[in-house]
């Protein structure tokens, strides 16, 4: 059972309990979860209800109550670069090819599929929280929450835009700036149910870049992100006449590989427990590594 437990600052003396459980952002629901779904709430050992006051030094603890696993969802062996974990969040490096959740057409070898069936290995009763998402064919760092609380916190921090991912990527032709941003609004195609293109009644979106080498055909660059709007990156850099190169979807030749060449290579977040930030980092993938590798050889 996933718990929680804080000692009382002199601060909330007098307040009721839960003053301080919505200043520890729990939310209404998953109060009336704790209450009628298996979980409780405990002050220095012994079981209140919200509307008790509190004292400085009181031992608050909160035990959610445990979650079910999705019945749509099948538990699968397949390995996966682990690159943080404590008991809160996992934070993994997704080969590209691999979907991030499954689909009715592909229901297995996803993402999803790969950390349900760590979870049985590891006995870790929870059921797949995915924070962050890439595409199918992007590689790279993604985030996962082990309690639906903490999916909670990580969804108030994304509102917030405060988890930040830096990607690297393979763009075609030679970019007249080193550096730059890209403010252009994001819609789905209308002809389309994948693609996406900029529109003016798209989304806000903003992407920076920054040219890290650049070659006779095609630049190695590093690309931030102030939005998160589905396929940003490859949709704005197609815009400036740059596409990926591997994404033909948007206009990139396959020439130089045979996927999208886009891999989120680190990822910071503040802790939603710990309360401290975090940085974690990824190696470039072998398929973009022998890319480069060739490039000095020439």
């Amino acid at each position: 059972m996933y718990t929680l437990e804080w000692i009382i600052p002199a601060s909330y003396e007098g307040k009721l309990m839960r003053e301080f459980l919505i200043d520890q952002q729990i939310s209404k629901r998953t109060l009336t979860a704790v209450k009628f779904e298996g979980g409780c709430i405990t002050l220095n050992g012994k079981e209140e209800n919200v509307r008790h006051p509190l004292s400085g030094g009181d031992v608050l603890t909160v035990r959610f109550p445990k979650e079910k696993e999705s019945e749509s969802l099948k538990a699968e062996e397949i390995r996966l670069p682990v690159l943080y974990e404590d008991d809160d969040v996992l934070v993994v490096d997704k080969p590209w090819g691999m979907k991030t959740i499954p689909t009715k057409d592909e229901p297995t070898g996803s993402l999803a599929n790969a950390i349900l069936g760590y979870y049985r290995r590891k006995d870790i009763r929870s059921t797949v929280h995915i924070v962050t998402r890439l595409d199918k064919d992007t590689s790279g760092l993604v985030l996962i929450a082990k309690h639906r609380h903490v999916h909670h916190l990580f969804s108030l921090q994304q509102k917030g835009r405060e988890i930040k991912r830096s990607y690297e990527a393979f763009v075609e032709g030679v970019l007249e700036k080193e550096e730059g941003m890209i403010e252009e609004p994001i819609a789905r195609k209308e002809t389309s149910i994948i693609e996406r293109e900029v529109s003016e009644t798209g989304k806000y979106a903003l992407t920076y870049y920054r040219v890290m080498k650049q070659f006779p055909r095609f630049a190695h660059i590093e690309l931030n992100l102030e939005t998160g709007r589905t396929h940003q990156i490859r949709v704005h850099m197609s815009f400036i006449q740059h596409p990926l190169a591997g994404d033909d979807l948007y206009g990139g030749s396959l020439a130089l590989i045979k996927r999208q060449a886009l891999h989120c290579k680190k990822l910071s977040f503040f802790h939603p427990v710990k309360k401290e930030w975090t940085i974690i980092e990824a190696a470039m993938p072998d398929d973009m590594r022998d890319v480069l590798e060739k490039q000095t050889c020439m």
